[in-house]
């Protein structure tokens, strides 16, 4: 192989061209915020007023690179309590709170316990909102009463406790990550026990004076979880709580340069593989976790100049560098607090410290260089096609290492519209899916099309069409009610004259004529959609602009339109790559009975089709369209030379589809039967 020098500048441009800046939509942020959404819906056990406020954090919120190694490796949502606040010890009771905070609050203060980080909630305040003014006015709780750091949870087979949170398994659909979800107390403020953080001295200006006050203003979180040595005490296990910045490590880390969260990433990928974040025989708890990786960087990026992350740019010195400083941590039992003064993030307990500490010490540029050109550049190789990959198998001189490298990067930056294109089709199924089966509220919809937008604004587009289309079905079934009137005038805007002419229906009960206009509105967002798509993504697929415009006409009668719009089509798509389209309940009330029977004919003999890494549920356009032709040509007693056409066009479609694409294969069977008993007649 090269050597040492070659190899970590090919490691180092291997990074820099492969780590997207910015990425695109992602699989694992749309999951994110259409969860954070459905969480929104929740509701303590015992109380139905009380509304959750989710924040998402973690890798998903961190990282705004997107390296070819996923960096997730779950999803992170806190979660706390509108009815709820924490106030540092001693503050008096806020008379404002953001609008988001219920008429009535319960308010405790952070008492300090013998550890630092770890405190207590007790309970001193009740808040009421004034209806006047608006401000709040409190009543003083004279007795102790401390608040228990857990809320009670349903329990289902897919949900388990974690540490301090509620483990959600999604490890039953490939594509999705697990769920992290965390209660917490909200503290608006920033506590004193980081009092000294927004001021100490910074050599090299980093946080800057914007970002200090933006972290500051932010205040923090109290997380409900007991430090591991009170864990089975009877009564602190009960009621302890840590300090949680994990606001401000968001903030802190998005405002990193690329080479920084590029060193992260890499970090966190040698310590997770070399399973120094396990204990040697699962026996112990592990001495190391992500937090003390993040830890390590938040120093580094404080402490370092800037010239030392970008001088003569090497990211496998600077992670040699890194773990020295590791090292010299493990060795002298001493991981600092990034936030809170004399707080020590590691413990002398710990029997495994000295071994992961020396599989550290001997770590230098060569060694690295060679790890991560085996373990991660080698496992990215195999995510190309099998030409690329098999360039490793001789990589005995730098010309050949060099040539193998630069084919992944040059496949990487020649997929990255597809990639793109990926997490869009993923995206459409996984909002459809979730707004079909769960509860939606308003909400529910008012967190997800916010979280999505700063996503991309055209899953709001989206959103927004599902939701008139989730409403419509709703009103045909006589089960719509006061919260699907608001969720329409959420999405609708309230002071729009579509939105004032949805009401006047409502409160008059036309219902057809209020299903029709809902679905006109959705088929006008949807055709939007489809034309912000094909101006982005028509390179790689072939997207057609009318196929509800189209199903929408067949729906109210007009066969013409339908037959002209769906003939274009199915001529644009013969022998194009199409995308897919779901049919769920929500689109089926565009099309006819047939349709909806093969549907759920699909869902009843493939119960698989119900989750997300199958496609035996869903339909393409050009089968969508070939179906829609070929029923306005029966309709419409089209020439028997004409349907022998249609019919060739079905053969042709048939071919394409494998077996596995069940709703294809039978609505295409449905046609051929239909246009055969025709023919013959």
């Amino acid at each position: 192989m090269a050597d040492e020098c070659d190899i970590s500048e090919i490691v180092t441009t291997f990074f820099l061209n492969t780590c997207r800046l910015p990425p695109g939509p992602s699989v694992h942020s749309v999951q994110a915020a259409i969860w954070v959404g459905l969480l929104a819906t929740k509701h303590p056990p015992d109380d139905t007023e009380v509304d959750c406020i989710p924040l998402t954090t973690g890798s998903v919120a961190e990282f705004y690179i997107e390296p070819m190694i996923d960096y997730a490796g779950d999803i992170d949502v806190m979660y706390y309590l509108c009815s709820q606040l924490a106030i540092p010890r001693g503050h008096p009771p806020p008379s404002q709170l953001p609008a988001e905070f219920h008429n009535y609050v319960k308010v405790a203060e952070i008492i300090d316990s013998h550890l630092p980080g770890y405190v207590y909630l007790d309970f001193r305040y009740l808040l009421t909102q004034c209806i006047e003014d608006g401000k709040y006015n409190y009543f003083e709780n004279d007795k102790k009463l401390y608040l228990g750091n857990r809320m009670s949870t349903d329990v289902d087979k897919n949900i388990h406790i974690h540490g301090p949170a509620v483990f959600t398994d999604n490890s039953d659909v490939s594509i999705l990550l697990s769920i992290d979800t965390v209660y917490c107390v909200r503290c608006l403020s920033w506590p004193p026990q980081a009092a000294d953080w927004p001021t100490r001295h910074r050599n090299y200006g980093w946080p800057d004076s914007a970002t200090l006050d933006r972290v500051v203003s932010n205040g923090c979180d109290v997380v409900g979880v007991a430090h591991r040595q009170c864990k089975q005490h009877e009564w602190m296990g009960k009621h302890q709580f840590r300090l949680s910045f994990s606001r401000a490590e968001i903030v802190l880390i998005n405002s990193w340069m690329p080479v920084q969260q590029i060193a992260y990433h890499i970090l966190r990928f040698y310590v997770k593989t070399e399973q120094l974040t396990e204990s040697a025989d699962n026996s112990e708890l592990a001495i190391m976790s992500n937090y003390h990786i993040k830890t390590l960087m938040l120093w580094a990026c404080e402490l370092k100049p800037r010239s030392w992350w970008t001088g003569n740019l090497n990211l496998v010195r600077i992670c040699v560098e890194l773990l020295k400083t590791l090292f010299v941590w493990l060795t002298d039992t001493r991981c600092p607090h990034y936030f809170i003064n004399n707080c020590n993030l590691l413990n002398s307990s710990f029997n495994v410290r000295i071994s992961v500490a020396s599989k550290l010490m001997s770590i230098d540029e060569e060694y690295l260089s060679t790890w991560l050109m085996n373990n991660y550049i080698g496992q990215c190789a195999q995510l190309c096609p099998f030409y690329i990959s098999r360039l490793f198998d001789d990589v005995s001189t730098s010309v050949k290492l060099q040539k193998a490298v630069s084919e992944i990067v040059r496949w990487r930056l020649n997929t990255s519209l597809y990639d793109m294109w990926q997490a869009v089709t993923f995206a459409e199924l996984y909002i459809s899916v979730n707004m079909s089966l769960f509860f939606l509220n308003v909400r529910s919809s008012v967190y997800s099309m916010n979280e999505l937008a700063k996503i991309d604004k055209r899953f709001c587009v989206y959103f927004s069409a599902f939701a008139l289309l989730h409403a419509a079905d709703k009103i045909s079934r006589k089960r719509f009610d006061d919260d699907s009137m608001d969720i329409l005038a959420t999405i609708l805007g309230h002071n729009s004259n579509q939105c004032c002419s949805v009401l006047s229906l409502c409160k008059i009960e036309l219902n057809t004529e209020l299903v029709e206009l809902l679905q006109k509105s959705a088929v006008e967002h949807l055709t939007t959609y489809r034309q912000l798509l094909a101006r982005d993504f028509d390179f790689i697929v072939t997207i057609i602009t009318t196929d509800f415009e189209a199903m929408y006409a067949y729906k109210r009668g007009d066969y013409q339109q339908c037959l002209q719009l769906s003939t274009q089509n199915v001529h644009t798509l013969l022998y194009a790559v199409d995308m897919p389209s779901v049919l769920l309940p929500e689109f089926t009330q565009l099309m006819d009975d047939d349709i909806a029977s093969l549907t759920a004919l699909t869902v009843i003999t493939k119960p698989e089709c119900r989750k997300l890494d199958y496609y035996s549920a869903i339909i393409t356009q050009l089968t969508l369209s070939l179906y829609l032709m070929t029923q306005c040509q029966l309709k419409l007693s089209h020439l028997v030379t004409s349907l022998a056409h249609t019919l060739d066009y079905i053969e042709v479609v048939q071919r394409r589809h494998s077996r596995e694409h069940t709703l294809d294969q039978l609505t295409l069977k449905l046609l051929e039967c239909k246009v055969r008993r025709t023919i013959v007649h």
